[in-house]
């Protein structure tokens, strides 16, 4: 069965920064060293989520579209930062509601879900994106997984591995990854 590794971008200096760091390129060729090979790397259009991929050793071959409703979700996952309980599972009840961020959650996942379709058993890819919005399409992809026990939001160079099922078309499996 077919794999995906969805890791967030590697470090930057600031919030604000466009590019990785020095240490994020360091720590994404650390990263690198342990992963691959791909039969495909999908990247954000940021330059950091490329830089990532590069810094690990894989050219980047698809860049995934910025969806259209980026904005909403972003004012919508805001207003819901004071939310209580284990970061998953407030996201579940984020991603759970109709609105933006359901619909910007389940539009990643289906991204996601297209760059599979194509590989054959034992084929991986690998996904480089962004913290909070990664999170979501998890979530969104597994809706009935204990989300308490998912832990803290991806740090940088964090993810998942997630395990799909050609015949089905969909994933079935997920397992987080730490650095």
């Amino acid at each position: 069965m077919p794999m995906l590794e969805i890791r967030r971008h590697s470090k930057r200096d600031s919030p604000e920064a466009v590019h990785l760091s020095q240490a994020g390129v360091e720590l994404a060729r650390w990263a690198g060293t342990m992963l691959g090979p791909f039969e495909t790397v999908a990247c954000s259009v940021a330059p950091r989520t490329r830089e990532t991929a590069i810094a690990m050793g894989f050219a980047a071959d698809r860049e995934l579209a910025t969806l259209p409703n980026i904005r909403q979700f972003m004012a919508e996952s805001a207003a819901a930062a004071d939310d209580v309980g284990a970061p998953f599972t407030r996201l579940a009840r984020l991603v759970g509601r109709p609105g933006p961020v359901q619909d910007y959650s389940k539009a990643m996942a289906a991204q996601w879900q297209d760059l599979m379709v194509p590989l054959g058993p034992g084929d991986a890819a690998l996904v480089i994106g962004h913290g909070g919005h990664m999170e979501c399409a998890l979530v969104s992809l597994f809706p009935e997984a204990d989300h308490d026990r998912w832990g803290a939001l991806f740090g940088y160079m964090e993810g998942a591995r997630l395990h799909f099922d050609s015949e089905a078309a969909r994933f079935h499996d997920v397992d987080m990854v730490r650095m």
